[in-house]
C-alpha cells in the first residue's frame, strides 16, 4: 500500500476509499442487525398496531431528518471527517467533541454486546446451556467470537468492508422472505384484534414511548457512511448513501412489525423467546421458518457486529488524530487498521458482555442502554447543523448561510433526539454518565501529552455535571433504585 505524509511529516498509510455502493451497504449493514429480529415481540409488549404506526412514523419522520443533516454537514463542511463526532467538537469545544465520541463509540461497543447475546439466545432454543445468551457457557463462547472478530479485522479495512458487502446482501434475503411469507398468512381479523392495544396499561402516548428506544437502536448506524467520510472516493457519496440506506431499511423494519400483527395475537408475539421473527415465522409456516429466520440471524448479526466494530475503532482513531484522544489510538497497522482503537472496542465489549449476566433481561438491558449512549452524540451533531443554519459560517461550503429546508430539518431532527432522551428516562442517563465520568482519563491523558491546561472553567462545569450524574446513577444502583 503507498504511503503519505500527514502534516507532522510522519509516515502513514493511505486511507482506502470506498465507493457509493460499498459506502451505502456499511450504513445498511450498520443498521440491519441484532434489532430487527427482535421487533415484533419489543413492538408487542408495549402496543398494538395503532401505537406502533404511529411510532415508526415518529421515529421515520425523527431519523430521516437525522439522515439529512448528516447528508448536509457532510457536503458543507466537507473538512470533518467521521461526523458524530466532529460536528459535536466543531460547533461545542473540545470537551463535548470528546464526550461525543466517547459516547458513540461507547454505543457501538455496548451495542455489540446485544449481537452475541442474541446469537446464543438464538443457538440456545436447541442447545438450553446457552440459555437466553446470558449464562457462562454463552459469556464464554460469545468471548471467544469477539475475539476471532478482532483477529479478522486488522487484516484490512478494505477486507472487511468487501466480506460486509457481501454479508449484507444475504442478510438482507431471509428479512424480505418473512415479510413475503407474513403477507401470504396475513389474517385480517388477526390485524384488526390487534389494532388498539385496549389490554395495555397507560395511554397511546406512553404506548408509543415504550416502543421509542427500540426504533432509535434499530436506526444506528445511519451515520455510518458519515463516519468513513475519509474513506469516500466523492465527498458528496456520504450523504447519498446515508439516505438511500436509511430509506432501504425504514421500509423495511417498519414493514417486519406491520406484518407480524397479522400472524398472531399480540398477547402470544410478546411472549415469543428472541429472536421474535424467529418465532413469528414459526406460527405461519411451520418449523423450517423458524429454522431459517434463526440462521438469517447469525449472518446478519455477524455482519452488523463487523460494521460496528469498523465504525467505532475509527472514531477513537479520528480523535487522536485530532489530539482529543490519547496519541496510542492514532496508530495504524500497514493496513490501515487502528489496532489500538480495534483493542480497547473488544475489550469495553467483552466487560460489558461479564456485565450482562447479571441483568435481568441481558438483550433489552443492552439494547435500551445503547439507544441512550448514541443519543447525545446525535443531539449534538443535530444542533450543530442548527447553529451554522442560524448564522453565516466561514468554513461553510460556500461561506453562507444553509437554506431555510436544511434548518427546518435541522431543528426537527434536535427536537426528536432530545425528546429520545427524555423517553429513555434517567435510567439510562445515569447508567450513562457512570461511563462518560471516569472517561475522562484519556481526555486528561490527551491534554498533558499536548501540556495544555486541563480543563476550562466552561470544561470544568461540563466536568462536575459529569461526575454528580455519575455519583448518583452509583447510588441509586445501589440502593436498588436502578437496575440492570
Amino acid at each position: 500500500m503507498s504511503q503519505v505524509t500527514d502534516g507532522a511529516g510522519t509516515q502513514s498509510s493511505a486511507a482506502v476509499k470506498l465507493s457509493l455502493f460499498t459506502l451505502t451497504t456499511m450504513v445498511i449493514g450498520s443498521m440491519v442487525g441484532a434489532g430487527v429480529f427482535s421487533l415484533p415481540r419489543r413492538f408487542a409488549e408495549e402496543t398494538g398496531v395503532a401505537g406502533a404506526l404511529i411510532a415508526w412514523a415518529i421515529a421515520g419522520t425523527g431519523m430521516l431528518m437525522l439522515a439529512y443533516v448528516f447528508q448536509s454537514l457532510a457536503v458543507r463542511r466537507p473538512d470533518l471527517d467521521a461526523g458524530v463526532y466532529a460536528y459535536a467538537k466543531a460547533g461545542f469545544g473540545e470537551y463535548l467533541g470528546f464526550f461525543s465520541a466517547f459516547g458513540y463509540w461507547a454505543s457501538a461497543c455496548v451495542g455489540n454486546v446485544t449481537y452475541w447475546v442474541l446469537i446464543m439466545s438464538t443457538v440456545g432454543a436447541i442447545w438450553p446451556a446457552l440459555g437466553d445468551g446470558d449464562t457462562a457457557l454463552a459469556i464464554v463462547l460469545s468471548s471467544a467470537g469477539l475475539w476471532a472478530f478482532y483477529f479478522m479485522i486488522r487484516r484490512g479495512v478494505k477486507e472487511a468492508a468487501a466480506i460486509n458487502k457481501i454479508v449484507t446482501v444475504a442478510k438482507i434475503v431471509p428479512i424480505l422472505v418473512f415479510i413475503i411469507l407474513a403477507l401470504f398468512y396475513f389474517d385480517p381479523q388477526v390485524f384488526a384484534d390487534n389494532w388498539g392495544g385496549a389490554d395495555y396499561a397507560g395511554s397511546l402516548f406512553n404506548q408509543v414511548r415504550g416502543t421509542m428506544l427500540a426504533t432509535v437502536f434499530v436506526f444506528l448506524g445511519v451515520e455510518g457512511a458519515s463516519v468513513y467520510s475519509r474513506h469516500a472516493k466523492k465527498r458528496s457519496d456520504v450523504g447519498r448513501a446515508t439516505i438511500l440506506g436509511f430509506l432501504s431499511v425504514f421500509a423495511v423494519f417498519a414493514s417486519v412489525v406491520v406484518v407480524s400483527y397479522g400472524i398472531m395475537p399480540m398477547e402470544q408475539l410478546a411472549e415469543l423467546r428472541q429472536p421474535s421473527m424467529a418465532g413469528a415465522l414459526e406460527a405461519a409456516v411451520g418449523t423450517w421458518g423458524k429454522v431459517f429466520i434463526s440462521i438469517g440471524l447469525i449472518v446478519s448479526v455477524l455482519g452488523a457486529y463487523l460494521a460496528w466494530t469498523l465504525m467505532s475503532a475509527e472514531v477513537l482513531y479520528v480523535a487522536a488524530k485530532d489530539d482529543d484522544m490519547p496519541r496510542f489510538l492514532g496508530r495504524a497497522n500497514h493496513a490501515d487498521v487502528p489496532v489500538p482503537a480495534l483493542i480497547m472496542t473488544t475489550a469495553l465489549s467483552q466487560i460489558v458482555l461479564v456485565v450482562t449476566a447479571f441483568s435481568d433481561d441481558a438483550f433489552n438491558f443492552a439494547l435500551d442502554l445503547t439507544s441512550a449512549l448514541s443519543l447525545i452524540p446525535y443531539l449534538l451533531a443535530a444542533a450543530f447543523a442548527v447553529k451554522i443554519g442560524t448564522r453565516t459560517d466561514p468554513l461553510t461550503a460556500g461561506g453562507g448561510r444553509t437554506s431555510n429546508r436544511e434548518l427546518t430539518m435541522a431543528v426537527i431532527a434536535l427536537v426528536y433526539t432530545a425528546f429520545m432522551l427524555l423517553a429513555a428516562g434517567p435510567r439510562f442517563l445515569l447508567m450513562s454518565f457512570i461511563l462518560y465520568a471516569p472517561a475522562t482519563i484519556l481526555f486528561v491523558m490527551a491534554r498533558r501529552e499536548q501540556g495544555r491546561r486541563l480543563f476550562s472553567p466552561r470544561e470544568l462545569v461540563i466536568l462536575a455535571v459529569s461526575v454528580i450524574g455519575a455519583v448518583i446513577g452509583v447510588i441509586a444502583l445501589a440502593a436498588g433504585w436502578i437496575s440492570l
